[in-house]
């Protein structure tokens, strides 16, 4: 088993990485369940070797606790989904979904996934989810905001000709940060044409607890990009 980010001498997490207590059952899952569906420890990360029999292989960047990831993989079972969350609750909660969902298409790093986009293969993803991440609204912090040119280019890099890549954000002032990123990218097609397009949340979006706390400074915006 990796170890946890607070553990990783190169590692700086802008945030807590571990809340309240586990429960029983959940420090069960992260000690004995965990170790067996994480991802290499090093190396190339290769989601076609992961998921050899997929139709297609999916990335959640931070999910959370992991109500989207795990309803994703549910309905989509001959689809393989990689989460990636550095907040162990996180982490803990979203393997009890995909323990009583009986979910066999799940692979779960508890990490920073700055750290292994870098290492995933050229050209693998079908599909890339970065769902309310922290906006970090002051202007000093904006350099910690996951959105950032070099992310943008991981992007690009992992993607397949036609994958597809969705922000969603509560915050107008990162709704505004990504469009700028992407706006001149013309690695990336953006899939809006009336703004009911990424005003009402798309059909095939699962609401995840913290998009339900409407803690951000307007309704959600759905932010989605096709790889050209």
């Amino acid at each position: 088993m990796s170890l946890p980010p607070e553990d990783r001498p190169e590692f700086r997490l802008f945030g807590r990485s571990q809340g309240k207590p586990l429960s029983a059952r959940q420090q069960g899952l992260v000690d004995h369940r965990l170790p067996q569906m994480t991802l290499p420890e090093t190396g190339m990360i290769d989601p076609v070797a992961l998921f050899p029999d997929s139709e297609a292989r999916v990335l959640e960047i931070g999910f959370g606790g992991g109500e989207h990831l795990a309803g994703q993989a549910d309905l989509h079972r001959k689809t393989g989904y990689i989460g990636i969350e550095p907040f162990l609750n996180g982490v803990a909660k979203a393997m009890t979904y995909v323990e009583d969902k009986d979910l066999e298409n799940v692979r779960l790093w508890r990490g920073d996934a700055r750290e292994a986009l870098p290492r995933f293969a050229d050209g693998v993803l079908d599909r890339i989810f970065l769902l309310f991440p922290d906006p970090w609204h002051k202007k000093r912090h904006a350099k910690r905001r996951f959105v950032q040119p070099n992310t943008r280019d991981d992007f690009a890099r992992l993607l397949k000709p036609g994958g597809k890549l969705r922000i969603a954000t509560d915050v107008k002032s990162y709704a505004d940060h990504c469009m700028a990123e992407f706006e001149f990218d013309d690695r990336f097609a953006w899939q809006a044409s009336t703004a009911d397009d990424w005003r009402i949340p798309p059909a095939d979006h699962i609401t995840t607890r913290y998009e339900t706390k409407g803690l951000g400074d307007c309704r959600p915006v759905f932010m989605d990009w096709v790889r050209v």
